[in-house]
């Protein structure tokens, strides 16, 4: 059976699916479906995408998703056979579907996109307090990049994870900013942007 990939294409974690796929070379067909609609309720109990099916599995979760792929399929792995070096990737993994996602999208990006006032003004009090970290969280991700991807000499899972968020931010002027700055982290980004599992993902 085809592997499916299900989710709606602005979803940064439907895209990690997405690229994953791409770079271990595994042929999906892509259904686009909303949050909580029917197909996705029927995989993930809270309605939340990507979800994923796959001769006779059905998966929901990117982490768990993105971990299949690797195992499952031939290709480049995205998580290093070395022990040491898997924990490094799959710590940038956990740090960047957590921590990175909920400051870079969930309370910035999204409040940009969704949070208006009756005029149609962004409300900025989400997003006031969520900048006040940018310095920080885009330090440290200017030197875990410093090796050439993300915490890491080589493509894997985090640079999947990591790419669709930061490229979504650099769209806002607090989050260009403060990447621009970052000239490592600048560079990862121009760099890994030209990759084919990014470039074909875009929609």
């Amino acid at each position: 059976m085809t592997l499916e990939i299900i989710g709606f294409p602005r979803s940064n974690f439907v895209r990690t699916v997405r690229m994953a796929a791409h770079e271990k070379g595994v042929a999906y067909e892509y259904i686009q479906a909303l949050p909580h609609s029917d197909e996705v309720k029927a995989i993930h109990p809270l309605g939340q995408i990507p979800v994923m099916r796959h001769d006779g599995l059905e998966l929901a979760e990117s982490q768990a998703i993105t971990r299949y792929l690797d195992s499952a399929f031939d290709g480049p792995k995205l998580i290093p056979e070395d022990p040491r070096k898997a924990a490094i990737i799959n710590q940038w993994v956990s740090m960047t579907a957590t921590s990175i996602d909920q400051l870079l999208i969930r309370r910035y990006v999204v409040e940009f996109l969704f949070n208006k006032d009756s005029d149609g003004n962004v409300n900025r009090s989400e997003i006031d307090k969520s900048i006040k970290r940018f310095p920080k969280i885009f330090g440290m991700l200017n030197g875990a990049v410093a090796d050439g991807f993300f915490g890491n000499d080589s493509f894997s899972l985090a640079d999947c994870f990591l790419m669709p968020m930061v490229t979504g931010a650099r769209n806002f002027p607090e989050a260009k900013d403060e990447i621009e700055k970052n000239t490592a982290l600048s560079d990862y980004i121009d760099r890994v942007s030209e990759r084919p599992c990014f470039v074909e993902t875009a929609s």
